[in-house]
């Protein structure tokens, strides 16, 4: 696979269907030194991430991620601008109970890798969108 497919896979496989991604699959797609920032709520490294998206897989299991636009950089580098959707059914974000509403927001990455793998995300989500779509009147 190129490198783009790698990244389209993170984004159409891992992302968008979170619950079902194995930790095999995971490692098909990312470098066991993988390096998040800002670092993710599961933690650093490969194992971090595999926490997070299983915890995005229980609690957004509607969670979609779907790149509008990515530019290759020519360096290994490809900067993804994404939607992402879903409707959590728990506890998210600080907000608990879930309260029932979906959301849409925009993600911006920096993603780089090297020989097929991921090895680096800079990553940064509309999270402040996500919090007023779910407790807006």
């Amino acid at each position: 696979a190129s490198d783009l497919d790698t990244v389209r896979a993170f984004y159409a496989e891992v992302l968008t269907d979170p619950a079902a991604t194995t930790a095999d699959r995971y490692f098909e797609l990312f470098s066991p030194d993988v390096v998040s920032i800002p670092e993710p709520p599961g933690g650093a490294g490969a194992q971090g991430m595999i926490n997070t998206i299983a915890y995005l897989g229980q609690v957004v299991p509607d969670l979609t991620w779907s790149p509008e636009e990515i530019v290759d950089l020519g360096d290994g580098r490809f900067v993804v601008r994404s939607t992402f959707a879903g409707t959590p059914v728990g506890p998210f974000l600080g907000i608990d109970p879930a309260t029932g509403k979906d959301f849409v927001a925009m993600s911006i990455d920096i993603v780089t890798v090297e020989d097929g793998l991921i090895t680096m995300i800079y990553h940064l989500e509309d999270w402040t969108s996500v919090i007023a779509q779910l407790t807006a009147q």
